[in-house]
């Protein structure tokens, strides 16, 4: 997606799973993107993303888009030590025990979990 971004494309085509449909839904709930379909043909699906441009300036929503737990070294975090990305004005997405949702959603929960991304 980042790659997407930064080249101006419109739509891009990711392999689905069930993390990245939930990713994919909590941006679109936020305005960071246009439209989304998932598509279940084959073994794995793929979800169609439709990004968000401003018609004046042609500039994306997402600004930067940065993956903070990563395979080799897990980022967690507990309720009181909640990110804020750019002093509240990005969100931080987070998989908890109760799904995929923002940090702010789970400040509100009073839980925590894996910081998956920073999107502003």
């Amino acid at each position: 997606m980042r790659n997407a971004i930064k080249a101006s494309h419109r739509i891009v085509e990711v392999p689905a799973s069930n993390i990245k449909k939930e990713i994919t839904k909590v941006l679109h709930d936020k305005g960071y993107i246009q439209n989304y379909k998932f598509e279940e043909e084959g073994p794995q699906g793929t979800i169609k993303i439709a990004l968000k441009y401003n018609p004046s300036t042609k500039q994306n929503a997402i600004v930067s888009l940065s993956r903070i737990s990563k395979p080799g070294l897990r980022k967690y975090v507990k309720h009181e030590d909640l990110p804020r990305v750019i002093n509240g004005l990005g969100i931080a997405i987070l998989s908890t025990s109760k799904g995929v949702m923002t940090d702010k959603e789970a400040r509100t929960e009073g839980i925590g979990g894996e910081v998956l991304c920073y999107v502003y």
